[in-house]
Order: C-alpha cells, then structure tokens, then sequence
C-alpha cells in the first residue's frame, strides 16, 4: 500500500484528489490532507507517507520550502510536486529543493497515479512539458561546473549513476547488475558524496549534463 499526503491550499481540490485516488486501482491510500507546507509537515510524522503531493504557491510555508524541510528532516520520504505552475524557477527551484517528481495539474487520472507509482518506488516522473524545461535548460543554459566531476566516481558508479538517470531503481539496477540491494545503495550514497548532492534528482541531473545518459534514452 502507497501512503500519500496531499497538500494544497484548496480543500475542493484535497477532497477531490483524495476520491480520485482512493478509487484508483493501484494500491494508493491517502493518509492525511494539509493546506500549506507548515502543516503537512507537522503531519509527516504521525501519518509516515510514502510520497506526499505537494502543490507550490500556498500560504505560511510554500512547496519549495516545505519540500527542502520534509526532505532534510525525512529523506525517506518521497515529494511528488502537483501544481498548475510551470514557471521555470518554480521548476528548478523545486528540484534542488529535492522533489523527486514534477507533474502538472491539468494530468489524467492514468498518468498522476502512474506517477505516484513510480515516485514510490524510486523514479523520477516528469510532466513532458516540464522534461522539455529541463533539457533545454541543459543543452543551452550549461551552468558553470567542473569538467572533471566525474572523475571522481569509479566505472562501476558511473555505470550506476547512468542507470539512476533513466529512473531505474534500486532493485531494478541490483537485478541487472547482478548485486544485492545494500550494496547499491552503498554505491550510490557514495555517488552522492563524491558529487555533493543529497538525492536522485539532483544526482540525475547532474549525470545528464555531464554526458551519461541523453534525451533519447
């Protein structure tokens, strides 16, 4: 069973939400609804959700910061952000916030469960027009790093920080390369030490511009 919290200043669209996805056959419960990020981060700790559905422009706390909170105080726990904005700084801010998934809110039914899906199990779901923002922000706004990055990291890291990028998880990358579960994350912990970021996304990102995996994987 997915535990999710929803969080959005409209209680019509909580509520409404919440019918959506208890109806959905997939496994989905939802565990608590907050109308800004204050409270949903009050609630983590007494409803523990697996991904919480978190919407950016709301009073006392927004997304952005709520989601860099949540994280630094429960990095177990998975933020799907749901919203009407596709601004590119809302977009770039929510991810180095350390959002796993960017979904907009004019999605199907399909497509929003099939996110929350996968951003339980590890992935990184992306509305395409907002993928469209991140590629291009790449290929034509490269920011300023060290070419030498990665270096850093052994063959057998890059080979599992490219994996990481195509949204394969952690038990799906132990499978193909024939390693158990623990010694993945023990590589990719140190993936992300050696990077200095803190989660997939950003670690995603990263491997992107640095070449390892491109659009068209």
């Amino acid at each position: 069973m997915i535990k999710v919290l929803i969080c959005d200043d409209q209680i019509m669209v909580c509520e409404g939400l919440k019918t959506i996805l208890s109806n959905a056959d997939a496994g989905i419960e939802v565990v608590g609804m907050a109308q800004d990020g204050a409270e949903a981060l009050d609630l983590v700790p007494k409803v523990a959700p697996d991904v919480i559905l978190m919407d950016l422009k709301m009073p006392v706390m927004n997304g952005v910061q709520a989601t860099q909170h949540i994280r630094e105080a429960y990095p177990e726990v998975n933020v799907l952000i749901l919203t009407t904005y596709d601004d590119d700084a809302w977009v770039f801010d929510a991810i180095r916030a350390g959002a796993q998934g960017y979904i907009l809110k004019d999605a199907n039914q399909e497509d929003l469960v099939k996110a929350i899906v996968e951003t339980a199990a590890g992935r990184t779901p992306v509305d395409p027009a907002i993928a469209g923002k991140l590629f291009n922000r790449v290929a034509h706004h490269p920011p300023d790093r060290d070419t030498t990055l990665m270096d850093k990291l052994s063959p057998r890291e890059r080979e599992l920080l490219s994996l990481l990028a195509k949204g394969i998880t952690n038990t799906e990358i132990a499978a193909r390369l024939f390693l158990s579960e623990g010694t993945v994350r023990n590589y990719l912990s140190s993936v992300f030490n050696k990077l200095g970021v803190t989660d997939r996304t950003q670690a995603a990102i990263l491997a992107i511009q640095h070449g390892l995996v491109d659009s068209d994987d």
